[in-house]
């Protein structure tokens, strides 16, 4: 019964209904984790704002679509996570948490970014998956220290070449786009370990030989014509990700052909001597 309540209050957004859903924290808590992921929030409890020594927040799967400016006390939050909600834009007072490494936006119906993310110098690993973003914000490649981006489930069609820039970049997720081509910028990133291109319109696939870091590519469920080339222990996962790296029927046909023409030919047998001759 207490659930059902809880869940009929979340849907008034006055302060007093919204803290009576997370009543239970009145104190900061032991682990320095607030977790009301799920709770049906549509404001964001104030009062977690006086727990300046947060390092994370988790705040997914809600009706969230604004945060209050009192959120930049939080000066020493790590995690933040605002995935599965209603954000049309990325409330400015985020990019005042300069403390942040972990950044979760999937699953809202952000456009953009702001200008401001730049200031999150700290920025690990940024999910902005599952939006509605056309194109990779340029914001993205200021983040110089950044390891692990998923921009996964959106309409991009080409990457910015100021990404090369992030030379901590190690794994990049593409997948579900609209993307054509493969992405020239990710050939100059020797660095990259895992490139996930998987469920794209991708018709061809360069070398990917150079990539001297790559350990595995995604590239299934592309209209592709080869698989990629790769180096040696690199690991793909794909059409013909099991076969020789292009697997041209053409070329597969003329293989056939030359080894034919090199083995041994085993001598005819005589015809059988017919009843007659006998």
């Amino acid at each position: 019964m207490g659930n059902i309540i809880r869940a009929l209050v979340a849907f008034v957004p006055a302060d007093q209904c919204q803290n009576y859903v997370v009543r239970d924290l009145q104190e900061m808590p032991l682990d320095k984790t607030v977790d009301l992921s799920g709770r049906q929030l549509r404001r964001f409890p104030t009062h977690v704002c006086a727990f300046t020594q947060l390092v994370k927040l988790y705040l997914s799967d809600n009706h969230l679509n604004s945060l209050p400016a009192e959120l930049q006390q939080l000066q020493n939050l790590q995690i933040l996570a605002l995935d599965f909600n209603n954000f049309k834009a990325l409330p400015q007072v985020v990019c005042t948490l300069k403390q942040l490494c972990i950044l979760y936006l999937g699953n809202n119906k952000l456009c953009d970014l702001p200008d401001g993310l730049r200031l999150l110098q700290n920025l690990r690993t940024l999910w902005i998956e599952a939006n509605c973003l056309t194109q990779l914000p340029d914001v993205v490649c200021e983040l110089s220290l950044l390891k692990t981006l998923h921009a996964g489930s959106n309409a991009l069609r080409l990457l910015p070449g100021q990404l090369r820039r992030l030379r901590e970049l190690r794994t990049i997720w593409l997948s579900g786009n609209l993307l054509t081509d493969f992405p020239p910028v990710l050939l100059h990133m020797p660095f990259l370990e895992v490139i996930d291109v998987d469920r794209n319109r991708i018709r061809y696939f360069p070398s990917l030989v150079s990539l001297s870091s790559l350990k595995l590519v995604i590239y299934d469920h592309n209209p592709c014509r080869n698989a990629p080339k790769v180096g040696k222990g690199v690991r793909r996962v794909g059409r013909w990700s099991e076969e020789t790296p292009e697997p041209d029927p053409r070329k597969a046909r003329r293989y056939a052909l030359a080894k034919e023409s090199q083995e041994p030919q085993t001598p005819a047998l005589p015809p059988p001597l017919s009843a007659a001759s006998s």
